[in-house]
């Protein structure tokens, strides 16, 4: 509409300054303002419904060359039933007919030039938009893949130190890691995640490193069924719960329990990860873990994906997530 309009106000200013130019010829005034309004507008609104229908490049010149003149005929009837004067009869009118062809060749040619200008503009917005996502899409992979091979390598590590002197429980921390390679291979094959995903994964998790702490370790998960559809990065919250085991709950003799409380408040969602740990201490909230997380909410959100790690009122660490509530 915008753009409708600039083209409008462009014609009409375009039409007001020919007419002062025939003026130092011709008076008077609003007669020459008449005539070039009539010509300029009907050129204007014809040639720009031909040029918008007809595509084909040497179509759209066969067509032009029709309408151009056709155009100028039409305003020239306006302009004579307007003002009363001048007929196809008259003795200027081959002149006058000559110089609306000029003018409106003047015309069509500054709106094809601007049509033109405008889409090689953007096509240049579009090609930068798919660059720039393109760009947040290959740091969010890099991002991601600094996070699973950390748990893997631990994991096997885990998996090593068992195999003398357990082998069942190696066995079976083998079980639930491939159970969790199951689901993060079918996650990536998608193309979309879901909170429930993001659970799903983190329930395997937990279940993993259960086997290695054993009653030292336990969880609770509350979501409700209308948050656990909506869209979800991977790979958010294990970062968040493996800071709360490894800074939380590995320190505290007797181990503890984490919570992962999922709520919809003012168009947000909001994800709490608390543990009744040893608490915050030193430099627990600055691991490269957290960093990547507050990376990829900024890259992926801007400033309305936030991050907070506070001391728990009961003692321990929450973790508080917050990004916009997508359906």
């Amino acid at each position: 509409m915008k753009k409708l309009l600039f083209t409008f106000v462009s014609a009409f200013l375009f039409n007001t300054a020919i007419a002062a130019v025939l003026n130092l010829f011709m008076a008077p005034f609003w007669h020459q303002f008449v005539y070039s309004q009539c010509i300029g507008f009907s050129v204007l609104i014809i040639n720009m419904g031909v040029a918008h229908f007809v595509k084909n490049p040497l179509r759209r010149v066969a067509a032009l060359s029709i309408s151009l003149p056709g155009s100028v005929a039409f305003g020239l009837t306006l302009a004579f039933a307007f003002t009363g004067t001048g007929s196809w009869g008259g003795e200027y009118m081959v002149k006058t007919m000559a110089l609306g062809l000029f003018f409106g060749l003047i015309g069509v040619i500054t709106y094809l030039l601007s049509e033109r200008i405008g889409m090689e503009v953007e096509q240049r917005k579009l090609l930068k938009s798919e660059s720039e996502r393109r760009e947040v899409e290959a740091n969010l992979k890099l991002l991601q893949a600094q996070i699973e091979p950390h748990f893997l390598f631990n994991t096997l590590a885990n998996v090593g130190s068992l195999i003398d002197g357990d082998p069942a429980l190696a066995k079976k921390l083998l079980e639930r890691l491939n159970d969790w390679l199951r689901v993060a291979l079918a996650r990536a094959r998608s193309d979309r995640t879901t909170l429930d995903d993001e659970l799903s994964m983190l329930e395997n998790y937990l279940q993993i490193l259960k086997i290695r702490f054993g009653e030292r370790l336990h969880w609770r998960i509350e979501a409700g069924d209308t948050a656990r559809l909506m869209p979800f990065p991977p790979m958010l919250l294990q970062p968040l719960v493996e800071n709360a085991v490894r800074h939380g709950i590995e320190p505290k003799i007797g181990g503890g329990e984490i919570g992962i409380r999922v709520s919809i408040e003012d168009a947000a969602l909001r994800i709490e990860v608390n543990d009744n740990g040893v608490g915050l201490i030193g430099e627990a909230g600055s691991g490269a873990g957290l960093a990547n997380v507050r990376a990829r909410l900024t890259t992926l959100f801007g400033g309305a994906g936030l991050l907070r790690l506070q001391s728990g009122a009961q003692g321990g660490t929450v973790a508080t997530l917050e990004l916009p509530a997508k359906r």
